[in-house]
């Protein structure tokens, strides 16, 4: 388990009230971090916020519903933040699923609304919170900037080639960002996952699943056909830690680098 003092500190997350969000603000609260999280679900976030507070009822948390691809509500929530923390450290953007689709058959509509939501999720949040994290930085603290990104990034599937594609884009613009902040001492960097357990694979184990077959043995016999080394999907909590490491001064003299989190699916050096 990392051990690091944050008291004092605002980690924000988007996309906080499920998986790896939810498991990073975790990982935050436990080290005395105040936490904004945001969702689009108010039923989910509503539950979040209940677990949280919960497992840290002395805790900091803000959990407010918040659409990263509506500007107005982007604003709004790095509003609330600045009134009730004012500042804000960290900004995880964790936002947005993939979508299975070939060239021929993907839409002129579905290469947009997949485009909109891989840059958006990353471009409204961070433009959002961008003038706190100045603050921070000129006041001589950490602050930083860290992306839930996808190993298709760098090693695309023809299955999933809007989202592949569009996931190349992001990680570009984070390069883009990393240097153009660094002379601000903003620190930019993401992570790149492959198969992590969520919501969006549990139902497609319901859907999916022989009758008596296990979650684990089903994800199992999936990680087997797709060839994962460690032979298993990643849990939350270990793409949560290397976000974790990524935002914190534990990695104070990183930027513009990636983690990959991936079980060992990368084929590139």
């Amino acid at each position: 388990m990392i051990q690091i003092d944050l008291t004092g500190q605002v980690a924000v997350v988007t996309g906080g009230s499920s998986g790896i969000g939810l498991a990073t603000a975790e990982l935050f609260l436990r080290a005395g971090t105040s936490v904004a999280i945001c969702g689009r679900d108010t039923e989910r976030l509503a539950q979040a916020e209940a677990a949280l507070k919960e497992q840290f009822p002395a805790s900091q948390l803000l959990a407010q519903r918040c659409d990263v691809l509506d500007a107005d509500d982007v604003n709004a929530f790095a509003q609330a933040v600045q009134t009730r923390f004012g500042r804000a450290d960290m900004l995880v953007n964790n936002a947005g699923q993939g979508r299975v689709s070939t060239f021929a058959d993907t839409t002129d509509d579905a290469w947009r609304e997949e485009l909109e939501l891989k840059y958006f999720s990353v471009i409204r949040p961070t433009r959002a919170f961008l003038p706190m994290l100045r603050d921070v930085a000129g006041a001589g603290h950490n602050a930083s900037v860290v992306c839930v990104n996808s190993l298709l990034a760098l090693q695309p599937e023809p299955h999933m080639v809007a989202t592949s594609s569009a996931r190349a884009g992001v990680q570009n613009l984070l390069k883009s960002l990393a240097v153009e902040l660094a002379p601000q001492r903003i620190r930019v960097n993401s992570i790149l996952i492959g198969i992590v357990e969520s919501g969006q694979w549990r139902r497609r184990y319901a859907e999916q699943a022989q009758p008596g077959q296990s979650w684990e043995d089903w994800t199992a016999e999936l990680a087997r056909k797709k060839n994962i080394p460690l032979g298993r999907f990643g849990r939350p909590e270990e793409a949560a830690q290397a976000l974790f490491y990524l935002a914190t001064t534990l990695s104070s003299y990183t930027t513009g680098s990636h983690i990959d989190v991936s079980g060992g699916v990368a084929r590139h050096v």
